[in-house]
């Protein structure tokens, strides 16, 4: 009777804990198999692999149109989103590409597929796209897929899951940790927007996108107005998280409104990362 028991608790706390992480996830039940199983333990590979490293975030304010991009092609870097736009002015190199809005995705998936770095993309919004388009798209090799989480943390461990913080700089921000990077220098994260609306709110933007280094950002596209104040609470977590291990975020931003991070010139920046080997 009593293994009986033991069983019947066990089965129970599977089942809640299941349930738990597929709410967490934020993903159906087939498609959090589909990560667990296939596209979590891709992302081991990526532990410590850039350990006392420093690299640079590109965010993608229009104070990137201020500063020369030539030099980020020695260092490491994250490219965000729509980043690839910036291509046709300089070839920057990425070492890496993040995005997890689902508008993004859906309106990029195919920019991202034919990067030549990896890129790390929200499972969820991948399999919202996919169903939305009502067919299967082939997924390279150079395409990482990362699962949400929703408990308000710093994600320590990208191959488990990973908050959004309202901002794609913050999964970068998790990413590059899990990598090993000691210093990261923010670029283009000018924390400044001309909206009208509520956080978080779905707009169609009308006409030129003057929020980002590209006027085709999001022009005459869907797009989910900022959350500044929940970005900050994230940026809070992550300036936490880095300098009781060891470790320093600098804001190198042009101009730039947050006001979180130490601020260091970008020139400055460029003298303290260390080049790619």
């Amino acid at each position: 009777m009593n293994n009986f028991l033991q069983s019947l608790k066990d089965r129970m706390r599977a089942t809640l804990n299941y349930t738990r992480d597929v709410y967490e996830y934020g993903l159906e039940r087939e498609d959090y198999y589909q990560w667990i199983v296939t596209h979590s333990k891709r992302l081991e590979q990526f532990k410590n692999l850039h350990k006392g490293e420093s690299c640079f975030i590109i965010g993608n304010g229009p104070s990137l149109n201020k500063m020369d991009l030539t030099p980020l092609q020695k260092v490491h870097t994250f490219g965000l989103n729509k980043i690839y736009l910036i291509f046709e002015k300089v070839d920057l190199n990425l070492s890496y590409h993040v995005s997890v809005n689902p508008y993004v995705v859906e309106q990029s998936i195919n920019n991202f597929i034919s990067l030549s770095c990896p890129s790390f993309l929200s499972f969820k919004s991948f399999c919202l796209y996919q169903k939305k388009q009502m067919n299967k798209l082939k997924v390279p090799e150079n395409i990482y897929f990362i699962g949400e989480g929703s408990n308000c943390s710093f994600s320590l461990d990208i191959s488990e899951k990973i908050d959004k913080g309202y901002t794609v700089t913050y999964t970068a921000m998790q990413i590059a940790f899990y990598m090993g990077f000691k210093q990261v220098f923010l670029i283009g994260v000018d924390h400044s927007f001309k909206t009208e609306g509520k956080p978080n709110e779905k707009q169609v933007l009308k006409g030129d996108d003057l929020n980002h280094f590209s006027p085709n950002y999001f022009a005459n596209q869907e797009w989910q107005l900022p959350d500044l104040e929940g970005s900050e609470l994230a940026y809070r977590m992550a300036k936490f998280t880095y300098e009781r291990s060891g470790r320093k975020i600098y804001d190198a931003t042009v101009d730039g409104k947050l006001d979180i991070f130490p601020k260091i010139s970008y020139e400055k920046a460029l003298e303290m990362c260390n080049q790619k080997t």
